[in-house]
């Protein structure tokens, strides 16, 4: 019998974008400016009630499965919204997750905080945090190029 357990964590990371609130905020709003730097949405409606899912992974596998609701959007200001994270079917993690957009000089300061139970030690509350860090470097990539065209 698999053992069953939970870890709870809490983490916040902090970015400065060269990109108005406006542009990091569409960045996350828009579903084809979305796909730059995070994945392609199988569903995705950015609404408050609204849904987004995705399912991706190695070619050899496993298979990821992550689902979010919006529960609150305040535009080129706040996102809040929770999701589950599964692998092959088991769930890894369900989280509530904040994005702040705040002004700084003459781009974006963000704030993403998320809240998570990790379950069954298929995920980590480390691991959460570097490849959240890792998606919000590509999104600072994403911004520049953009700047550059």
């Amino acid at each position: 019998m698999n053992e069953h357990f939970a870890i709870h964590n809490t983490f916040a990371i902090e970015r400065v974008y060269n990109a108005s609130p406006m542009r990091v905020f569409a960045a996350w709003a828009n579903p084809k400016q979305k796909e730059e730097w995070f994945l392609k949405a199988d569903d995705f409606d950015f609404r408050v009630g609204g849904e987004e899912s995705h399912q991706g992974g190695p070619a050899a596998g496993p298979l990821y499965t992550f689902h979010a609701w919006y529960h609150d959007i305040v535009p080129n200001e706040r996102i809040v919204y929770t999701y589950t994270l599964d692998t092959d079917g088991r769930r890894m993690s369900t989280s509530v997750a904040t994005v702040e957009f705040k002004p700084e000089g003459t781009g974006t300061k963000l704030i993403y905080t998320e809240q998570g139970v990790f379950l069954d030690g298929l995920d980590t509350p480390a691991q959460r945090e570097q490849g959240t860090s890792e998606m919000l470097d590509k999104l600072d990539k994403q911004l520049e190029k953009k700047t550059r065209l």
